[in-house]
Parts: structure tokens; sequence; C-alpha cells
């Protein structure tokens, strides 16, 4: 068994589309009909071929009150694995992302945490 396929919950997923694409480096994977949303999926650059992430929509109210309690406690949904934590958090700045944690050491690595602008906060880490 792997994981293929993972998700996180978007207020809107045009505009989450631009911040994992433009913003954050990821590239477009699947985009196809699915009701009134779209079957919207990112991957990494790197691999192409590895686990998608879904820009999943997240109308319904228990999803909304889930990411907000999540948000209230700083308690970010999903990481990412980056190979310099700092230098990540240095390009992103300058793209206009807004950090709640900057990189911090924990133990053997570095993390950081920052809004997604579509309700989340998504931690980096150095790994």
């Amino acid at each position: 068994m792997k994981i293929k396929l993972t998700s996180v919950p978007v207020d809107d997923q045009a505009r989450a589309l631009d911040f994992y694409t433009r913003v954050l480096g990821f590239v477009k994977k699947t985009d196809l009909p699915a009701g009134e949303f779209r079957w919207l999926t990112v991957v990494s650059p790197e691999t192409p071929d590895g686990v998608e992430l879904l820009l999943e929509p997240s109308e319904k109210p228990e999803t909304q009150a889930y990411k907000k309690f999540l948000v209230s406690l700083g308690i970010p949904f999903t990481a990412f694995a980056t190979d310099n934590v700092q230098q990540e958090y240095e390009r992103l700045r300058r793209l206009g992302v807004k950090f709640t944690m900057p990189p911090t050491p924990m133990g053997p690595t570095v993390i950081a945490v920052f809004d997604d602008t579509c309700g989340n906060l998504i931690q980096i880490y150095q790994g």
C-alpha cells in the first residue's frame, strides 16, 4: 500500500490553484468537472508522477468549522518538505506569503508555517 492522493480543503478552487502553482510552485496534474466543482490536483514538479494533492472544496459547514478550529490552535492542515526552509521562507515572503511561524529549529529539523490564502495553515519542514 502507498499514498497516491491526499487533499487539502480550500475555500475557492481557482484561488487555490493560483496559489499552489504560481506561488508554491506545484504543477496542475488533473482538472476535471465534478458537479459544481472540479477534481483539481497538483503535484510537485520534482515528482510529477508522485503523490497528488487534491484541492478539495470546503463548502460544508463541518469542514469550515474544522479548518477554523485548526487555525485557532495554530495547527497546520498538512506539511510539505523542502531542502532549505530558510531559503523557501525568504522566497515565499518576497511573493507576499504571510507566515504565522518563521523558520524555527525543532530538534533535528527546521519548520515554518504559513497561511495558504484558502483557510489553512501549511507547514514546511526541512526534510
